[in-house]
């Protein structure tokens, strides 16, 4: 099977936040739908769905009820099938996302496994005894506070690395694997072009269940290093590889945070489980290996460089890999890259556009993400949707923060961030709705929209039209190797793309200064400036230069 999807352009859709086609301030699959015409010609070539399963909605749709049918509120099965269709037409994918390490606590597996431990569907998921009258473990989930939630009237935990109503699944069961590959097949013998996989590097637990040692206030020990990354998780993705992508042409990208590089070779190349993955060591620079936004790390541009970098380098040596700067869970890329406010302009998006974009591996756009939406900013906790949100304003509380250095962390990190609906127009609601949205929305719609900047030729939205233009038209940028291009001052990130067709150089200022650099000459590609002056780059400028 061919690797075509070496050559998409991925965007990334957050389907209750795109587009509202029937008035509830809910966007949907028919929105999408309406909004092919603009998918087609932005340029991408391959849409990923966050999930629109049936859900209640605790973990908005990453707590799935029902694996074969769509919630109510993004549509019906038939709308999704003529989402497919239609965009098929357009020469456009479509993937979903796979959630297989837990479900919803309203999965009729789950339910039936609380009414009856006796059930063969208990054996879908973690349960354990109590410990001298206390949880099984000591562990803290991914959103604050034990993975072990009580079952009512019997000594029972059931385990959870995120929300309560969010129970992992038992992976050790090969039956209930079995049930989760017929419908991973139901799904890809529908006509999509594969998924992308939630959480997937969480299925594997440690199964000695031991205390880990306490890290806060808390009393309790983070789950990672016991739920995450487990020795002997490669026999789950042999298994799953074999019972269902290889018997399809389909394309699989991994979410999995914490990878160490010398195990890249259990997710992707020739032996992995999946076509590529996201690596996460380069994008959660600004917090601690726990992840909790309250524990920040200082970073100056050459320590991001020296993560992007390496990133590039060890995954080169074996596989593939999607790249991003943002997505649903992380927040707005200009507000986390570009330290000062007045610095969020035309030049420092578009230049970070440039960067991510040339790198070796498919590139991922996030919606809003291609007109340059940036953070919002929340005054209380009340205002916050998301259950991670409030989980790490929970935590930042029990450590010694007070209320307003808590909303501060979330106003960096919150998922909101990237939630707030996308800019369509200047109308009330940015042309989203015309109903309330169901989450509120960025204040700056009417400078930052879809509509304006289509009418704009120098607009950061025409930037990425021409960057996806060039991509598809210049095969170096889909095939070379990355190579770092050294001796540049701290501010700059600098690199080649190399193949037997050439050499392309891709130069960006992280600085509101001008920069002098090394003299690189050639014919200039793509430029965020109207002219690019050897060895000396603008503020925030990004060139791309093919020798």
């Amino acid at each position: 099977m061919s690797d075509w999807w070496k050559n998409e352009i991925a965007y990334q859709i957050y389907p209750r936040s795109f587009k509202d086609s029937n008035h509830d301030g809910i966007g949907d699959i028919k929105g999408i739908i309406e909004k092919l015409d603009y998918l087609e010609n932005l340029g991408v070539t391959l849409l990923w769905l966050c999930p629109i399963y049936k859900s209640p909605m605790d973990d908005n749709g990453y707590d799935i009820s029902d694996y074969y049918d769509i919630n109510p509120e993004f549509g019906t099965m038939h709308d999704l099938e003529e989402l497919i269709e239609k965009a098929k037409e357009k020469n456009i994918k479509i993937i979903m996302d796979l959630v297989i390490n837990h479900t919803s606590d309203e999965h009729p597996w789950f339910q039936e496994a609380i009414a009856n431990p006796k059930s063969p569907y208990h054996d879908y998921y973690i349960f354990k005894s109590s410990k001298n009258n206390q949880e099984p473990t000591n562990w803290r989930s991914v959103f604050g506070g034990s993975v072990w939630e009580k079952v009512e009237g019997r000594d029972e935990y059931y385990f959870h690395a995120f929300s309560k109503r969010q129970p992992d699944l038992n992976w050790e069961n090969p039956k209930m694997r079995q049930d989760l590959y017929k419908m991973i097949n139901w799904w890809l013998e529908k006509g999509i072009a594969g998924f992308r996989v939630d959480a997937i590097n969480f299925i594997k637990k440690d199964q000695r269940y031991q205390d880990g040692p306490i890290d806060g206030t808390d009393g309790l020990s983070a789950c990672f290093a016991f739920s995450r990354n487990q020795v002997g998780i490669e026999k789950f993705f042999e298994e799953m590889k074999r019972e269902t992508f290889a018997k399809h042409n389909c394309m699989t990208v991994a979410e999995a945070v914490g990878v160490d590089y010398p195990d890249l070779g259990i997710f992707i190349g020739e032996d992995g489980c999946f076509s590529m993955m996201f690596d996460f060591n380069y994008s959660n620079f600004d917090i601690g290996e726990d992840e909790e936004w309250f524990k920040r790390k200082e970073w100056k541009p050459k320590d991001y460089r020296k993560l992007l970098f390496t990133s590039q380098k060890e995954i080169q040596k074996i596989g593939w890999v999607a790249s991003f700067l943002e997505n649903h869970d992380q927040p707005r890329c200009i507000d986390k890259l570009i330290v000062r406010k007045e610095d969020r302009n035309y030049y420092s998006k578009t230049m970070l556009a440039g960067m991510f974009f040339c790198l070796r591996g498919t590139p991922f756009i996030y919606q809003g993400q291609e007109i340059g939406m940036e953070n919002f900013t929340r005054k209380s906790i009340d205002e916050f949707n998301d259950i991670g949100s409030v989980g790490q304003y929970q935590r930042a509380m029990e450590e010694g923060y007070t209320k307003e250095e808590a909303l501060h962390f979330l106003n960096l990190r919150s998922r909101d961030n990237t939630r707030t609906p996308m800019h369509w127009d200047d109308s009330k609601y940015a042309g989203f709705s015309d109903a309330k949205p169901w989450i509120r929305m960025m204040d700056n719609y009417k400078e930052v929209n879809v509509l304006k900047q289509l009418n704009e030729e120098h607009s950061v939205f025409r930037f990425y039209q021409k960057m996806i233009a060039l991509r598809k038209q210049v095969s170096i940028l889909v095939e070379g190797d990355f190579e770092e291009i050294k001796q540049m001052p701290d501010d700059v990130i600098a690199y080649s793309r190399v193949s037997d067709e050439g050499r392309i150089h891709c130069l960006c200022n992280f600085s509101h200064d001008t920069l002098m650099i090394k003299d690189i000459q050639g014919d200039v590609l793509l430029n965020n400036y109207s002219q690019y002056q050897v060895g000396k780059l603008k503020p925030f400028q990004f060139v791309c230069i093919k020798e």
